[in-house]
């Protein structure tokens, strides 16, 4: 039986999600949380201590989505790319969130979950590298922050972000240019043999397991 309690406190998470996506840390409400999520201010505190930590809570589940969304895979950095655009637009909140927690919390420590997903990242991109399978011209640190940057170049909040005239033709227009660009990003220099370099987009990864076979 689920209780009461896990109940609320999925309520609460609901709406700081949305009210911490909007307003950030400092502009958040306590009182327009409790409300969206019809519980008395004060079990706020009592779960999560205070503002700042239920904005780690937040924050910490809103990566977990993303990673299983977009399983990070670095011999597919096309397909991967791919999935971050697809999940950045239907899940818009997260990127909020996180330019959020660099303008509000700088000093912070990373928060565990992303700690332990960017260093297992890492890890494995310097692998692929070290295997021939990724252009190994940049530090694997380096590579790995243009690939999340192109994976977001249209999102809310960006630069660009979306357009009021946006269809569906545009939508994969921008993340066929996605893929591609990650994929000429990444891909290995052509091997002197004369064999075919490795194609851009989500054929890659089968192309590359061939490879290693």
């Amino acid at each position: 039986m689920v209780k009461k309690s896990d109940v609320t406190k999925a309520r609460l998470l609901e709406a700081a999600t949305q009210e911490f996506a909007a307003y950030g840390i400092a502009g958040a409400r306590v009182d327009r949380i409790a409300a969206s999520a019809s519980v008395n201010k004060n079990l706020i505190y009592v779960y999560f201590g205070n503002k700042e930590r239920l904005f780690d809570t937040v924050y910490a589940a809103a990566i977990e989505e993303l990673l299983s969304a977009a399983p990070f895979d670095a011999q597919d950095l096309p397909g991967y790319a791919g999935a971050l655009f697809d999940f950045y637009r239907a899940h818009p909140h997260l990127l909020r969130l996180a330019r959020w927690h660099g303008l509000e919390r700088p000093a912070a420590d990373a928060l565990p979950v992303a700690q332990e997903s960017t260093s297992a990242k890492l890890r494995e991109l310097a692998a692929a590298q070290a295997d021939g399978l990724v252009d190994a011209g940049m530090p694997a640190h380096a590579l790995l922050t243009l690939v999340l940057v192109l994976s977001s170049a249209w999102s809310d909040g960006s630069p660009e972000g979306r357009t009021p005239d946006e269809d569906a033709a545009l939508v994969s227009l921008r993340r066929h240019s996605v893929v591609v660009s990650v994929g000429r990003l990444t891909r290995p220099p052509r091997p002197q043999d004369g064999a075919p370099a490795l194609p851009d987009g989500d054929a890659a990864r089968q192309t590359v397991r061939t490879a290693r076979n």
